[in-house]
This record gives C-alpha cells, structure tokens and sequence, in this order.
C-alpha cells in the first residue's frame, strides 16, 4: 500500500506538554479513586506508542505487551481498594473483546490493520471495559471516527489516496482516552 509522508518530528516538550494535560485532565476526571494510579502509569506509555506510530507506523513489541500485561493486573490491584468506580471482569472482557475485534480485523485484511494494533486493543480494551460496556463500545468507536476524519482530511488535502498507510495507533489510544474520561466522568460527575 502507498503511504504518507513521516510527519515533522514534533518540538520537543510537545509529548512531555501533552502527557501533563493528558494526566491532568485523567485526573480531574477520575479523582482519588484507585483506579487513577493506573491511568496515570498507562497514560505515559500510551502517548509514547502514539509517537513511535506516528513516525514510523509501527507499535513495538517492547511497549504494547508490558502494556496488554500491566493494565489488567493494576486494574485487578485497583479493584481491591475501597472506592474504585470499576469492574475488574468487565475490564478482563474488555480487553478480550477488544483484542478479538481487532484481530478480527488483522486476519480479514492483514494490509489494513497491523498486528501491533492488535497488541494494544487488549490493554486499552481493559481500560475501557473498566467502566462498562458502553463506554468500550464509545471508546472503540470513538478511535475509529477519529482515524476516518484524519483519513478523510488527507485525501481532501490531496497528502494521501484511499490506500494510504496512516498509523491507527493513535486513533485507537485517543478514542480510549476519551472513552475513559466519559466512562471516569459518568460515575462521578463534577
């Protein structure tokens, strides 16, 4: 498949910037509750896949499987303290279905989805079957409105053809944050 042109590497405090407003923005939203420890160790990594994926359209090995391990383990270590606001099962479904989805997917067009996608769909399909299966669904969705418009946007530029390679990966991690913001909003709202 054709592909886009490797993007301007970003200014450098762009991702440190990003990250604090991202964990800020967890964090107002989800309050003390236990479950923030874990958003705030995922968070990090996730914007990390994110660049890595943009640049160089690849999610690596090293990064999406500690991740696919260490999400459902915390979540478990979250649902053990008072006052979390999640279900640490729906979460480990979660994860399962989001995964399965996506190799879905993988196995129906090997050239549409990579495979590192669907490393990452198991930890941020946890994160968002944390707090149910509406807010999976939304999440998922969520990531895959967000690529089409990126897609869309690129063919109306003329940067890209409809068998352009763009990176999903930060689609996919923007759809799941926004998915756990509502998710974090909706059982306590401000």
């Amino acid at each position: 498949p054709a592909s886009t042109p490797a993007p301007a590497p970003a200014p450098p405090l762009a991702l440190p910037l990003l990250g604090a407003a991202v964990c800020g923005l967890l964090a107002a939203a989800t309050g003390p509750r236990p479950e923030l420890v874990v958003w705030l160790v995922a968070a990090p990594v996730a914007l990390l896949l994110a660049a890595v994926d943009r640049r160089v359209h690849r999610l690596p090995d090293p990064l999406t499987l500690p991740l696919a391990g260490a999400v459902p383990v915390l979540l478990g270590g979250a649902a053990s303290v008072p006052g979390h606001a999640g279900d640490w099962g729906l979460a480990l479904l979660g994860g399962l279905a989001l995964g399965g989805g996506y190799l879905l997917l993988f196995l129906v067009n090997p050239a549409g989805m990579g495979f590192g996608d669907v490393k990452l769909a198991l930890s941020l399909g946890a994160a968002l079957g944390w707090y149910g299966w509406e807010v999976l669904v939304a999440g998922a969705f969520a990531g895959f409105v967000l690529g089409a418009g990126y897609g869309f946007g690129l063919i109306l530029l003329r940067r890209a053809t409809r068998r352009s390679a763009i990176p999903f990966g930060p689609f996919m991690i923007a759809g799941a944050f926004l998915g756990v913001l509502a998710g974090a909003l909706a059982r306590f709202p401000a």
